[in-house]
């Protein structure tokens, strides 16, 4: 926080992501409004398209029946890919039958302070019974995670906290909805009820309003 202070003092611009992050600037740190200007990410959308789902799912190793829950993203906390876990154990108590398709990716390195529990998820979809489900996979390159996301049956984003949300941009880019935390950017990245889902807080057992199922 003293760094961020530091920073925002001494800068003679600075670009929020959205709405939202501009606010923060302000509200927590004292940013002036002349001071701040807002600019949102965009999205590759020569590499970022739609496709065919059963060929995406091929080129990523799994059968065409197969229902990805994707998760793209840094393996640490602040990002809850333990949260979709917890979710998928809780799905698959609601309905055994979905085990043989259900298939739960989760693409992305650890950081941050998910280096100092490298076996965290592989032990939690362990202790849930779920790990024959559970799929990690390191970093891809852009036109490989376009095939993911191609592949997923819903890109899931239950991160505690994002300025802006990138993931669920390429992925809506891609055609794939997105299932997403209410939090920050999600708020402006996702158009609830149109292009995904948004959640309130972060119950894995929590059934996401407009949702059929």
């Amino acid at each position: 926080m003293r760094g961020e202070d530091q920073l925002v003092r001494q800068a003679d611009r600075l670009i929020a992501n959205t709405d939202d992050e501009a606010r923060q600037l302000t509200g927590f740190y004292g940013a002036r409004n002349e001071q701040i200007s807002t600019i949102p990410p965009g999205v590759d959308l020569e590499t970022f398209t739609p496709g065919a789902r059963t060929e995406a799912l091929e080129r990523i190793g799994l059968p065409r029946d197969a229902e990805l829950l994707l998760f793209v993203g840094r393996v640490q906390r602040l990002k809850a890919p333990d949260v979709l876990i917890r979710a998928a154990a809780d799905l698959l108590e609601r309905d055994p039958s979905l085990r043989s398709r259900l298939v739960v990716g989760v693409v992305g390195g650890l950081s941050g302070g998910g280096r100092n529990e490298p076996g965290l998820l592989t032990d939690l979809a362990r202790s849930l019974g779920v790990a024959d489900v559970v799929r990690l996979e390191p970093p891809q390159d852009r036109a490989r995670l376009a095939d993911y996301y191609r592949a997923a049956t819903v890109t899931v984003v239950p991160s505690y906290s994002e300025s802006f949300g990138l993931v669920a941009v390429e992925s809506q880019a891609c055609g794939t909805p997105v299932l997403a935390a209410r939090v920050g950017g999600l708020t402006t990245a996702v158009a609830d009820g149109v292009s995904g889902v948004l959640v309130d807080g972060h119950d894995p057992g929590t059934t996401p309003p407009n949702c059929t199922g």
